[in-house]
């Protein structure tokens, strides 16, 4: 029997309970898979309700697939195929080293929260005053621009904008060698579609931006980490792990590497690309932070000429994570097998929101907005790693720029335990082995410079450090 009454006390319909009622009976087990349920009439009976009560009940759950209806029988629980769990597809870890943890926590974070572990700027960083005159310029466009649907390799004049943008880079890629993307994520997911098969070794850095962990995990991958330094992955580690494992893919950052913030030297940047030549593998270069250097540092792609090396970048961190908008860019007979595989998981691609960040690339005010967020963040780099020193919390390295200090907390202090404590009194901290493939960054920890300004982290962390109060 499902149940002996309901209680109607939690404002939802009698309908709503039912259907809860039974979703809990079949997620329990208490009703398996072939399991017949009461009839209609006999549930009406038990529950004390109408039996079109129950009828609308079946049929929603017949509806979302929880149950079947068959004519002349009756209704049965139907089998249920166990959904993929990102968060099992690892190893068993506390949930504050969990690379879900920090990116959950900083997204549904509260206005009045401080989220010194999130990887965006706050909105008063951002161009929000260029933001709204491409939004009027975009308001006053021709119908195509604001109702169809966008060519799947991306509007021309954007990707042609990009191709300019890559040379000052010392990457030539022509517009035709450029596909957009709605976001960096989606490019990697994209190219992970188009490259990998279930079971394939890809490589990573050790510590690395987590949601690489992630992505990776959702397409089923083998991960193998390289511990990273100063100057790029510890090269005679790489070799001897490309040697042995023979990966597919290496994804990496290389002008502001997250979470470290350091910067590939281009010695390194050569015994990579060599080493990558033996084995025939391929490079995703990810260079969403670009638009924060103040001199381009190497890239890996332009050493390559976008051989084996693919490219993607993003105007989330620069211009606004709301109007979601990314780029690929590799060889050519790559992007036609890439805009191919868009079409079958996203048909077009999205025209307005192409328009919009072309409209602001476009507008003069863009470079000037940039010189001064870079002035910016590096004043907030000397202030908030003065202030960190001062609790015992030591940064990894200086970076030449971006928005990011990798750091290591007093000793014997396990950061996934100061993370918890810290959002008890509502600030999200990044605790370092959510970012280490190898759990080797356990008193670690990222912080974003431009979210760690406010006095009340300090003195949270004041509260929580021993012996710092």
């Amino acid at each position: 029997m499902v149940q002996k009454a309901i209680q109607m006390n939690d404002g939802r319909t009698r309908v709503e309970i039912v259907v809860a009622t039974i979703r809990q009976r079949i997620a329990g087990r208490s009703l398996t898979p072939g399991a017949r349920l009461p009839s209609v009439r006999g549930l009406a009976a038990t529950l004390k309700l109408s039996t079109s009560t129950v009828v609308d009940a079946y049929e929603r759950l017949v509806a979302e697939g929880a149950i079947l209806a068959r004519p002349g029988s009756g209704f049965y629980v139907a089998n249920q195929a166990a959904p993929f769990a990102l968060a099992e597809a690892g190893p068993k870890l506390d949930r504050a080293v969990d690379p879900f943890w920090i990116s959950r926590q900083s997204l549904e974070a509260g206005e009045a929260d401080l989220k010194p572990g999130c990887g965006w700027l706050p909105p008063s960083w951002l161009p929000g005053d260029g933001m709204r005159r491409g939004l009027r310029t975009l308001a006053r466009a021709d119908g195509p621009a604001l109702a169809d649907y966008g060519s799947p390799l991306g509007l021309p004049q954007l990707r042609q904008l990009i191709s300019r943008r890559m040379g000052e880079r010392g990457i030539e890629a022509s517009p035709d060698q450029i596909m957009l993307a709605d976001s960096g994520t989606q490019a990697i997911d994209l190219l992970c579609r188009f490259l990998l098969e279930p079971g394939d070794t890809v490589l990573v850095d050790d510590p690395c931006y987590f949601n690489f962990h992630a992505l990776l995990r959702a397409h089923r991958a083998k991960i193998v980490g390289v511990p990273y330094t100063a100057s790029g992955p510890d090269i005679d580690l790489f070799a001897q792990v490309v040697a042995d494992e023979r990966p597919r893919l290496y994804i990496t950052n290389s002008a502001i590497h997250n979470p470290t913030g350091a910067t590939l030297s281009p010695v390194t940047a050569h015994r990579v690309l060599k080493l990558a030549d033996q084995i025939d593998l391929t490079i995703i270069e990810d260079d969403i932070f670009a638009d924060f250097e103040h001199t381009p540092a190497p890239r890996l792609a332009a050493f390559d000429g976008l051989e084996r090396v693919i490219h993607i970048g993003s105007f989330s961190k620069t211009l606004s994570a709301a109007a979601r908008c990314g780029f690929v860019v590799a060889k050519p007979e790559w992007i036609d097998g890439l805009t191919d595989l868009k079409i079958a998981t996203s048909f077009g691609g999205g025209r307005l929101t192409a328009e919009l960040v072309l409209n602001v690339l476009s507008d003069g005010s863009y470079r000037k907005h940039m010189e001064t967020l870079r002035h910016r963040l590096s004043r907030a780099m000397s202030e908030v790693s003065a202030k960190l020193k001062n609790l015992g919390i030591t940064p990894w390295l200086e970076p030449q720029a971006g928005m990011f200090l990798w750091c290591r907390l007093p000793d014997g202090i396990d950061a996934a335990n100061v993370a918890r404590a810290a959002l008890d009194r509502r600030i999200v901290l990044a605790p370092g082995n959510a970012f280490s493939l190898s759990q080797s960054a356990t008193n670690f920890m990222r912080f974003n410079v431009s979210q760690t300004l406010d006095p009340r982290v300090f003195e949270v962390l004041g509260d929580i450090l021993p012996g710092k109060r």
